[in-house]
């Protein structure tokens, strides 16, 4: 039985000879740790240490490889222990609204999470409420979060982690991409709700190691090891420094921490003689109704290294575009290297190298390979790129690395691989998209040494797109982006003396709150910014706020009704996406009516006007008359007459004939003399079926024309021969194929369309992250695959009445048994499509990856196997048991029992629960594959 709550003074986390790896890659080592609980803690390091690993494993989202992790007094490592937990744990992934749904309002996106753990209506309602109010979302409740700005987008996950008064809070990197203003805000937001709830234990870790100043706590990692745990204030004074980024930097080993001098910068002299780099004159970029980039203008000189300063999604990159010509401005104009910008302009881009801040080289190659691809794709001779990657492998250090992979380098490495192939061309102009994000102090010191050779001495242009601070002071001259508009330009002192602050993150907070100043004053209405004192206006806020946000425990809905309710809420999460999602609705409502539409209008199993041609050596009235034989037939099209053998092959290989008959010299002679002389009838058979067609056809005709003549010469027939067969069809008298395909295309319809939509909605989920929510909520793995599939079978259903309806009404293909009766089936065949969807999103990690399983896995046996092309009971062997072990045939039986055989209840009952089982066993196996853990 865990404890209600954790007693001050004891831990909220034990760790314990904790290791884990991905695996080649150690990410923990043996980390022994306790944390403090009601403190805020606070894990530094520099991406790749092993921070987020540990969140997670303490969260309750990986799997333990090995070591304990007791959390709140409960073992991690066991499933009840983890699912009692979840309660009182929340998690706030890394990245920008992560646990978010960016077509779901404010509002919705907390209410979900509010339902997920299991919150009455009324709670919900008053704890939404305070925590808009208290971050000052209220006014924005009803926007969608994917048009929020990053600093509210973090607030809003805030909300949605903080809605079930958790008592560890787990936030990993929060404020990663969001600006200064926002970093303060959202701390200080942190900072007051926290104040309601004192018992609350905050784990952060965070990319901006001056952010763990304020924290109680702190735990430096390095490599997967601990190199220190212990409160703030005795880690600074057992260090002697100032800092806690200096403090840091001491407990690394000694090979990483760079030079104790740091870096020297030496200051930039632009070249009057050599026109401007980069030019944007009055830049503006719109898409739509939203403007990315609103009237820029700036001039970049030759060798220097220009900062782009702002936040994720402040217009940096689409201004990026614009000055290098991948992008057409709405207005204004952009030149580079003294020409004005053009997408076709080759040569010139040419001359441009480009670093992302994502790893963008090639694993599967070494370090090598990876520089001489690099060079050939810039188009060097092959002389030329050998002695350029030689010359990068010395001048970039990597000679020792040249054969390894870049899989098993260290992130500063990996870094200087990239620039080197950004390099290798000589560019002219460099730009750098937030180059040294993430790396260790020494790496990044020396990463910036490599920059200053080539700003300095080979006069190359650096622009470099960042929003941190330590990166942008180290810039000649820096650029002040927010919401697609630059603040001011100007070299970091300058930014400071003009703000009247010390450091340039002062500087930029100022023009920040200006900004938000005059937006508020233009739109007479509240913004997300803090106006004037950010702290005192949160303060304010919460005090208005009625209640408290610790208000005790929660009453939850158990039994049955809270584990439907809880299905009920991923399905109206689900449907309120689908939605809202354009191009997923049309497809999952109207994919369906294509494929029947494009099927039932162009494939046909008719044979008719078969094109037939005829070779007659004899052209008598008598050979004259059987060429008419098969004119007269409505089967065949006549083409014009062959004149020697020859043609037969050529109008064959040519299918301008499908029928060639060739009548020999004599024929009429020899009919007359009672002979029998031979005809030649040449079938294409490229085409089995409609081969055997035509021969039937061939035959029919022969045996009435042998009959005719026999009857015309009076001779006697016997009663064998004087019987005439007249075959009549039973349910398709017509014998019209379009009566078996509709029917047919209708449960292929019915099996593709959902199987491949239920795939994508459950992979989109692990692409975007927001699978997580799973992971730390109290909901099942079978209770979120269930509330995934019912917006797509109630979708589902109403495209398979729309195909009624246009089999009925379009393709005049009469219902003639029960509907009723035919569409439970069609329920019953949506509700296995939709879980075989759910089955094959449980093993598979991407969206492509999905849409081609899924659409394969479907289509074979719905094709092949179904009885839509031939009977299920001519199959032998394992086909025969793949036919019945797949839920199209059955449903096919249904189809085409509803449209053509006049079938009802009694008929199809026996298949509704065989197609009921394989829903069970399709939900059952896929809640067995889709694990709530990752490893």
């Amino acid at each position: 039985m865990l404890p209600e709550a954790v007693p001050a003074g004891t831990d909220a986390v034990v760790l314990r000879q904790l290791s884990h790896r991905y695996g080649k890659t150690q990410a923990l080592r043996a980390v022994d740790l306790a944390l403090p609980a009601g403190a805020t803690i606070a894990l530094i390091g520099p991406d790749g240490v092993g921070k987020s690993t540990l969140l997670s494993l303490v969260a309750g989202i990986k799997i333990i490889q090995s070591g304990q992790v007791q959390v709140l007094g409960g073992d991690m490592a066991d499933k009840k222990t983890r699912q009692a937990l979840s309660h009182r744990i929340a998690f706030m992934p890394q990245g920008l609204g992560h646990n978010l749904y960016p077509t779901l309002s404010i509002n919705e996106n907390v209410d979900f999470h509010a339902c997920l753990f299991g919150l009455n209506a009324a709670e919900r309602q008053a704890r939404i409420a305070r925590l808009l109010q208290a971050t000052g979302l209220a006014p924005f409740a009803e926007r969608a979060a994917g048009k929020l700005s990053g600093g509210m987008k973090q607030k809003l996950s805030l909300c949605c982690a903080l809605v079930h008064n958790p008592q560890l809070l787990i936030l990993d990197e929060p404020t990663t991409g969001v600006d200064p203003l926002s970093r303060r805000q959202f701390w200080a937001l942190v900072a007051d709700l926290r104040a309601e709830n004192p018992a609350m234990t905050v784990l952060v870790a965070t990319a901006y190691i001056d952010e763990a100043e304020d924290f109680d706590y702190v735990v430096a990692m390095d490599d997967g090891h601990l190199l220190a745990a212990a409160p703030t204030a005795q880690l600074l004074a057992d260090s002697g420094c100032a800092t806690l980024e200096a403090a840091y930097i001491q407990l690394l080993p000694e090979h990483k921490r760079g030079d104790a001098e740091g870096l020297a910068l030496t200051p930039f002299v632009a070249d009057s003689g050599s026109p401007p780099a980069m030019e944007a004159e009055h830049l503006t970029k719109r898409f739509g109704d939203f403007t990315a980039v609103d009237n820029v203008s700036f001039v970049i000189e030759k060798g220097e290294i220009f900062g782009f300063l702002g936040s994720n999604g402040c217009g940096k990159s689409t201004t990026m575009k614009m000055l290098t010509g991948l992008l057409e401005p709405s207005e204004g104009s952009a030149r580079l290297l003294g020409h004005p910008t053009d997408a076709n302009d080759m040569a010139t881009r040419m001359r441009v190298g480009y670093m992302s801040q994502a790893f963008s080289l090639y694993e599967e190659l070494s370090v090598r390979r990876n520089l001489y691809l690099h060079a050939k794709l810039y188009q060097m001779p092959t002389d030329q790129a050998r002695a350029a990657v030689d010359d990068a492998l010395q001048q970039f250090e990597l000679a020792a690395v040249a054969d390894a992979k870049p899989a098993a380098l260290s992130l500063g490495i990996r870094q200087r691989l990239q620039l080197a192939a950004a390099c290798l061309h000589r560019p002219e102009v460099l730009i750098l998209d937030e180059p040294t994000s993430g790396v260790d102090p020494a790496a990044r010191d020396m990463f910036w040494q490599y920059l200053l050779t080539l700003s300095r001495r080979d006069k190359i242009t650096l622009f470099v797109s960042t929003h941190f601070m330590n990166e942008a002071a180290r810039c000649d001259r820096i650029s002040l982006m927010h919401q697609g508009r630059v603040l001011d330009v100007g070299t970091p002192p300058e930014l400071c003396e003009r703000q009247h602050t010390d450091s340039l993150e002062e500087a930029f907070i100022a023009y920040l709150q200006q900004a938000e100043n005059e937006n508020s004053e233009n739109n007479h209405q509240a913004t997300e910014a803090a106006h004037d004192d950010v702290s005192g206006s949160l303060k304010t806020t919460v005090s208005k706020v009625s209640g408290s946000l610790a208000d005790g425990k929660h009453a939850r809905q158990s039994g049955l009704s809270g584990w439907l309710a809880t299905v009920w809420t991923f399905a109206v999460r689900e449907g309120r996406e689908l939605l809202r999602d354009p191009v997923r609705l049309f497809f999952a409502l109207f994919g369906p009516v294509l494929l029947m539409m494009a099927a039932a209008v162009s494939v046909s199993f008719d044979v008719k006007d078969v094109r037939f041609a005829v070779l007659d050596h004899d052209n008598t009235s008598l050979s004259r008359e059987l060429t008419t034989y098969f004119e007269g037939s409505p089967y065949f099209k006549a083409t014009p007459p062959l004149h020697n053998e020859a043609d037969i092959d050529r109008v064959l290989r040519g299918s301008q004939a499908r029928l060639v008959v060739e009548i020999p010299a004599g024929f009429g002679r020899d009919m007359l003399r009672g002979e029998q002389p031979e005809v030649g009838f040449y079938i294409d058979g490229a085409m089995p079926f409609t081969g055997e067609n035509i021969r039937a056809f061939v035959q029919g005709i022969m045996a009435d024309y042998g009959r005719n003549r026999l009857q015309a010469a009076g001779y006697p027939l016997d009663g064998a021969t004087m019987v005439a067969v007249e075959p009549r069809f039973v349910y398709n008298p017509d014998f019209k194929s379009i009566f078996a395909i509709t029917p047919g295309m209708i449960m292929m319809a019915m099996m593709l369309i959902p199987v491949m939509m239920t795939a994508l909605g459950v992979v989109r989920e692990k692409e975007i992250g927001s699978i997580t929510n799973l992971y730390t909520s109290p909901a099942s793995v079978t209770q979120f695959l269930v509330g995934k599939q019912l917006p797509y079978v109630a979708l589902s259903m109403g495209s398979y009445l729309l195909l009624v309806w246009l089999a009925v009404v379009v393709l005049a293909v009469p219902v003639k048994g029960s509907f009723w009766a035919m569409s439970v089936g069609a329920l019953a065949l949506i509700f296995a499509a939709t879980a075989f969807g759910l089955l094959i999103s449980s093993f598979v990690r991407s969206q492509v990856a999905a849409i081609f399983g899924s659409s394969i896995a479907a289509m074979i046996p719905a094709m092949n196997f179904s009885g839509l092309l031939y009977p299920v009971s001519t199959l032998e062997g394992a086909n025969y048991w793949l036919a019945w072990g797949f839920p199209s045939a059955w449903f096919q039986l249904i189809s085409l029992g509803g449209f053509t055989k006049g079938l009802g209840w009694a008929a199809f009952a026996p298949i509704y629960p065989v197609l009921l089982l394989f829903t069970l066993a399709y939900v059952a196996l896929a809640s067995v594959l889709l694990k709530k853990q990752e490893r």
